[in-house]
C-alpha cells in the first residue's frame, strides 16, 4: 500500500504530493521533501546562487580596482570600479533578503503539511492502543520537533546550491589567476563533502537517539498531566515524579551526547576547511613574492580564500548535521506511517462481515439502541458512517478544548434556544449551580477542570447542539450516576423525536426508552 504523506493544501502555499510506501527509506523521504515546494525552492535557490556569487565577486572587484586604479593613481577607473562594487553589494543584498523569505515560506509549507499528517494519525488512532506513537507526548514531539527538522530539508535544496556555486565560481577565478590554486579548490571541495557524508553516519545515529529520548520524556510528562487526578487520588505523586525524572535524565543524556557530537563535527570540519584555505592564501603569497601574481591579484586570491571558508563550512553543515537530523526525523515519521499501514491492512477477525441489516433502515424520528460489546462498537460506528453520509458520530472518549462550557458546546450557527436545549437535555443545567461561573466556567485543557461525569455531559451537549439528521452516540453516560443517566435518556428520546438517533450501549436506561433494540452477538446480529 502507498500512503499520501503530503497533499496540496487549499492555501496559497502549495506542496507537491509525497507518497510513502513500504520501500521508502529515510534518505529517499528527505530527498522528496527537498523537492516538495519547487514554487519556492527554485527561485530561492536561484537567488541564493546570485547572493553567493555576488559575495565571491566582492574581493575580485576590489582586486581589479586596486590593480587598475589604485596602483596607477587614475581616478576615473577607481570611481568606475567603486560603482561596480556598489552594484554588486546591492544585488547580493536583494538576493539574500528575498531568497531567504522564499526559503522560509517553503519550509513552513512543508512543516504545516507534516504536522497535519501527524495530527491525522493521532486523531485516527486510539491513545489506548499502547503503541508509543499514540502517546500524546510522543505525538507532540513528532508534530513539533521532528516535523520541523524534516522540513528543514527544503533549505538543503536551496542554500547549498548557492554555496556550491560560490565554490565553483571561486575555483574558476583562481584557475585564471593561478591554476594550481584553482585546481586545489575544485578538487578539495568535493573531497571535503565526501568526508562530511562519511562522518555524518555516527551523527545521524546519535540524532535519532536524542529525538527518541526526548519524545519518550514528553510522552511521560503528557501522560502524567492527563492522569494527574488519578495519580493524586491514589497517592502516587512521588513515584510518578521519579519515573518522569528518569525519562528526563535519559533525554538530557542523549541530547548532550548528540550536541557534543554535532559540536565536534562542526569544529573539525571548520578547522579542516580553514587550514585548507589558509594553505591557498600562503601559496598565493609565495607566488606574489616571486612575481607570479600582482598586488591586486594577490588581494583577490586572499579575499576569495577568506570568503570561501564560510560556504565550504556551511556546505559541510548542510550535508552533515542538517542532513543527519532530517534523516533521523524522517525515520521516526516513517515508523509511524508504516505502523499505520500494518494496522490498516492487517486482518481483523473480530469485525462482523457487514453492518447489521437492522441498522440499514432507520426511520426518521426513530430512537435505536445497539446493544453490543466494546470490541464491536468501533465497527458498528464505522459502518454507520459509511452507510449514512449525514451521520454525526460522538465517540465515547470526551475530548474538550480550552474555553468555557458554553464555548465548548456552542457552534458557529448555534442559537441561544438550541444551546439551552442541548445543555438541558445533556443534564448540564445542573452545572449552573455547581460550577463557579456556571456555563461560563473555563473547563481547562481537555476538560481537566471538570469531573468525568461533567466532562461527558458537556461533550454530549456539544453533539446535541449540532441537531444532526442522524446522531450516533457511543456510551454517552458511563461516568454519571443511574438517576442522572435515566433523566438524560428520557430527555434525549424526547428532544430527538424529529430526527434519527442511534445509541451504542448496554445501559438499561437507554434500553428502556428505545423504539428498537439491536442486539449484537460475536458474529453479527443475535
Amino acid at each position: 500500500m502507498t500512503r499520501m504523506l503530503l497533499q496540496a493544501p487549499s492555501s496559497p502555499i502549495e506542496t507537491r504530493p509525497l507518497t510513502v510506501s513500504p520501500t521508502t527509506t529515510p534518505r529517499r523521504l528527505v530527498l522528496r521533501v527537498m523537492g516538495a515546494v519547487p514554487r519556492y525552492a527554485v527561485p530561492a535557490a536561484a537567488l541564493s546562487v546570485t547572493h553567493q556569487v555576488g559575495e565571491a565577486l566582492v574581493p575580485v572587484v576590489m582586486g581589479i580596482a586596486i590593480e587598475r586604479a589604485v596602483t596607477t593613481g587614475d581616478l576615473a577607473p577607481l570611481l568606475w570600479w567603486l560603482g561596480v562594487l556598489a552594484g554588486v553589494f546591492l544585488t547580493l543584498s536583494f538576493s539574500w533578503r528575498f531568497g531567504s523569505r522564499l526559503a522560509e515560506l517553503g519550509t513552513l509549507a512543508v512543516q504545516h503539511r507534516l504536522r497535519q499528517t501527524i495530527a491525522e494519525h493521532v486523531l485516527r488512532r486510539s491513545t489506548r492502543s499502547g503503541r508509543p506513537s499514540d502517546q500524546p507526548g510522543v505525538a507532540l514531539s513528532l508534530a513539533v520537533s521532528d516535523a520541523a527538522r524534516l522540513a528543514e530539508a527544503v533549505e538543503i535544496a536551496i542554500y547549498p546550491v548557492g554555496q556550491l556555486a560560490a565554490v565553483l565560481f571561486g575555483g574558476t577565478v583562481l584557475l585564471t589567476l593561478a591554476w594550481p590554486l584553482g585546481l586545489a579548490v575544485l578538487i578539495g571541495a568535493p573531497l571535503l563533502l565526501w568526508l562530511t557524508d562519511r562522518a555524518g553516519a555516527s551523527l545521524r545515529e546519535r540524532s535519532g537517539d536524542e529525538q527518541q529520548a526526548a519524545a519518550a520524556a514528553a510522552g511521560r510528562a503528557a501522560d502524567l498531566m492527563s492522569g494527574y487526578r488519578v495519580i493524586r487520588g491514589i497517592g502516587a505523586e512521588e513515584e510518578a515524579a521519579r519515573r518522569y525524572r528518569r525519562a528526563s535524565r535519559a533525554a538530557l543524556r542523549d541530547t548532550l551526547r548528540a550536541r557534543r557530537a554535532e559540536g565536534v563535527f562542526g569544529g573539525v570540519m571548520g578547522s579542516v576547511t580553514g587550514l585548507f584555505l589558509t594553505g591557498v592564501a600562503v601559496v598565493a603569497a609565495l607566488l606574489t613574492v616571486t612575481g607570479g601574481l600582482g598586488l591586486g591579484e594577490f588581494i583577490a586570491v586572499v579575499g576569495l580564500a577568506q570568503f570561501l571558508i564560510d560556504p565550504l563550512r556551511s556546505l559541510a553543515l548542510s550535508t552533515g548535521a542538517w542532513w543527519a537530523s532530517a534523516t533521523a526525523s524522517a525515520g521516526r515519521l516513517l515508523d509511524v506511517l508504516r505502523d499505520d499501514e500494518e494496522r490498516d491492512t492487517a486482518p481483523d477477525r473480530t469485525r462482523p462481515a457487514a453492518l447489521p441489516h437492522d441498522l440499514l433502515d432507520i426511520s426518521p424520528g426513530e430512537f435505536v439502541v445497539v446493544a453490543g460489546d466494546g470490541r464491536q462498537a468501533h465497527h458498528v460506528l464505522s459502518g454507520l458512517v459509511a452507510a449514512y453520509p449525514d451521520a454525526l458520530v460522538a465517540p465515547h472518549d470526551a475530548h474538550l478544548f480550552s474555553g468555557t462550557v458554553r464555548e465548548n458546546v456552542a457552534g458557529p450557527r448555534t442559537d441561544a434556544t438550541r444551546l439551552a436545549s442541548a445543555l438541558r437535555t445533556a443534564g448540564c443545567d445542573e452545572l449552573v449551580d455547581v460550577l463557579p461561573a456556571g456555563w461560563d466556567t473555563p473547563v481547562g485543557e481537555n476538560g481537566t477542570g471538570l469531573s468525568g461525569g461533567q466532562r461527558q455531559r458537556v461533550a454530549l451537549a456539544r453533539a446535541l447542539a449540532r441537531d444532526a439528521e442522524l446522531l450516533v452516540l457511543h456510551d454517552p453516560t458511563t461516568a454519571v450516576d443511574a438517576v442522572t443517566e435515566a433523566r438524560i435518556a428520557e430527555r434525549l428520546r424526547t428532544s430527538r423525536r424529529h430526527v434519527r438517533t442511534v445509541v451504542v450501549t448496554r445501559a438499561p436506561a437507554f434500553l428502556a426508552v428505545a423504539d428498537r433494540v439491536v442486539r449484537l452477538a460475536e458474529d453479527g446480529v443475535a
